[in-house]
């Protein structure tokens, strides 16, 4: 990796509160100059109190951060004029338009106010925002305030960028939007730590990737390392019926959350499971089932284990949006006759009970709302 934009060593930070918990335990991390850092992590894991200390909101118990040389710790305010932060919770803006909220930030980051104007301007049609930018802020959905502070974090960037949970609240066709500007931020020079929990959409952009775990990081490395070990291999998704928990030995271990299963399997064995679980789709012992390729969210399910991605978060945490993407490679449902290929990506959807055709799909999103612990 490159001189880094940002280093962090040895980083950790103890809440002393009725839990005592140390949300930063002996963190490394570096954010080189035109690179994308997903750091990824469960609520709690302490994903944003590395970042609020990164800008000086919290101050580490022991460790050194520094910010294109500058000590993050000793001297915050310099570090601060280095970086550009979404944070997780957006900005009241209210009484503005997103483009004046844009235009403003613009210019207290420095930038001349055409050069500002333009970059607002541009920003707002590349995110599908024009239609919305001079309407009260108080009068638009939560998406598009999403976007719009995204846009107030990127209008004159820092160099030094920091995206905390970027596309929660927003629509599937903006999110990829929202995607390629993240990549074009890099692209242009900047370097980009991005917190979030959309792993499947996140892989597609990003460098290099940290896991945290209680504090801790447990894996990084770039997206292919990371999934070296499940590739060539798929996961099986169940929607379970009314507790029914008998799943064939070609599914092996098998990770259970609520009415809701998830199993790696054999490419070998693909045609075998996709057979087993039609049958019980019709014989109502499943809801739906999809194959898909093995990815870096199961890695990531496997390093923090299910207990700790299904939780909601714990209730000292400010609430927080979360939108994760599933992808099916052959998904089905009763009555249907949905066949699929799961080695080579072919598609196919059907439920229970419902006699409809068989229709392709690459990938579906279904928000979810979670809560983040202040750690």
């Amino acid at each position: 990796m490159a001189t880094a934009m940002l280093s962090i060593r040895g980083l950790r930070k103890t809440y002393r509160g009725r839990n005592g918990a140390r949300a930063n335990d002996g963190i490394d991390l570096d954010v080189a100059p035109g690179t994308v850092v997903g750091l990824l992590g469960h609520n709690g894991a302490g994903k944003t109190t590395l970042v609020n200390q990164v800008v000086g909101i919290v101050r580490p118990d022991e460790g050194t951060i520094r910010v294109d040389g500058v000590d993050a710790v000793a001297r915050p305010d310099l570090a601060r004029a280095l970086v550009s932060v979404q944070a997780q919770a957006n900005v009241p803006i209210t009484g503005l338009t997103p483009r004046r909220a844009v235009e403003l930030v613009g210019r207290i980051r420095g930038g001349e106010l055409a050069e500002v104007r333009a970059r607002t301007a541009a920003l707002l049609e590349s995110l599908d925002l024009m239609q919305w930018a001079d309407t009260p802020a108080q009068k638009v959905s939560g998406g598009v305030a999403r976007l719009t502070a995204f846009a107030m974090t990127t209008v004159v960037p820092g160099r030094l960028v920091v995206l905390d949970e970027p596309t929660n609240d927003v629509d599937p066709v903006r999110r990829r939007l929202l995607w390629q500007h993240i990549r074009s931020l890099a692209d242009d020079g900047a370097a980009v730590l991005l917190v979030t929990h959309n792993v499947r959409e996140a892989e597609r952009v990003v460098d290099h990737l940290a896991v945290l775990d209680q504090g801790r990081v447990v894996a990084a490395g770039t997206p292919a390392d990371l999934a070296a070990d499940v590739r060539g291999s798929l996961s099986v998704e169940l929607d379970l019926a009314n507790g029914w928990r008998e799943f064939p030995a070609a599914l092996g271990d098998v990770a259970v959350i609520g009415q809701r299963a998830v199993a790696q399997v054999a490419a070998a064995d693909a045609a075998a499971v996709v057979a087993w679980a039609q049958e019980n789709v019709e014989s109502g012992h499943l809801e739906r089932y999809a194959l898909v390729p093995a990815s870096l969210e199961d890695v990531y399910v496997q390093l923090v284990g299910p207990e700790r991605t299904a939780t909601v978060g714990d209730d000292d945490g400010p609430a927080a949006a979360d939108e994760s993407s599933t992808g099916g490679t052959a998904t089905g449902g009763a009555a249907t006759g949905a066949t699929g290929s799961a080695a080579t990506g072919s598609t196919a959807t059907g439920r229970a009970a419902t006699g409809q055709p068989s229709t392709g799909r690459a990938a579906t999103g279904q928000p979810s709302t979670e809560q983040e612990d202040p750690r």
